[in-house]
């Protein structure tokens, strides 16, 4: 099925996710973000494939551990941004749940974005790993925190929590310092925390 075929209805509602935590409840016909400590947080969906790749990249989502329902959904979103419905996927009698999706043109390079998994009134019941949208010159940038959480090599909190190890020059920048780092992604590398970006470009944040 093609994203332009499965786009259902060009929805894109607010999501508020809160890494452990998140609930939507739809009112007159739109989903209305909330928070409520006493709900459950997300199933986690467990493999999307590939994690990287530039606008247009095909990813393929499966998950064997959502409650049934009577439709499924899938769509990306950034965290604590809005969301994209892109197609609808069946579930198999298990709760079984396989599918595509393509990145759209409107992924941004600069955080990274989720794969959601909504039931048939668009209320979110799974979220995925982070998938890494590439430029053209097949490159990441994230604006955060330089830190000192790895043992072996630098590293950088993200203005959405994601911590990635940092590899390559990076100058006179020091734990503490924000900055926006440009370079190229890898999920393994030397650095014990593999999520990496080896450094091209370095630059202070000066916002």
């Amino acid at each position: 099925m093609s994203m332009q075929a499965a786009r259902v209805g060009q929805q894109a509602m607010t999501l508020v996710v809160s890494l452990a935590l998140l609930t939507l409840t739809a009112e007159s016909g739109r989903a209305q973000a909330h928070r409520n400590p006493a709900t459950p947080s997300l199933r986690h969906i467990q493999t999307i494939d590939p994690h990287t790749g530039p606008v247009g990249t095909v990813v393929s989502v499966r998950t064997e551990n959502l409650p049934l329902q009577a439709r499924i959904y899938l769509g990306i979103g950034a965290t604590r941004d809005g969301f994209e419905t892109l197609s609808e996927v069946a579930q198999g009698e298990w709760g079984e749940v396989s599918g595509t999706i393509r990145i759209p043109e409107t992924a941004p390079w600069d955080r990274a974005i989720v794969v959601v998994a909504l039931n048939a009134i668009f209320s979110p019941i799974g979220i995925s790993d982070p998938f890494h949208v590439t430029n053209t010159d097949g490159m990441v940038r994230r604006t955060g925190r330089i830190t000192d959480e790895g043992e072996t090599c630098p590293t950088l909190r993200d203005e959405d929590d994601y911590l990635y190890t940092l590899t390559g020059d990076l100058g006179a920048a020091r734990p503490g310092d924000q900055v926006i780092v440009e370079g190229t992604y890898s999920e393994t590398s030397r650095c014990e925390l593999g999520k990496t970006i080896g450094v091209v470009r370095l630059v202070p944040d000066l916002r």
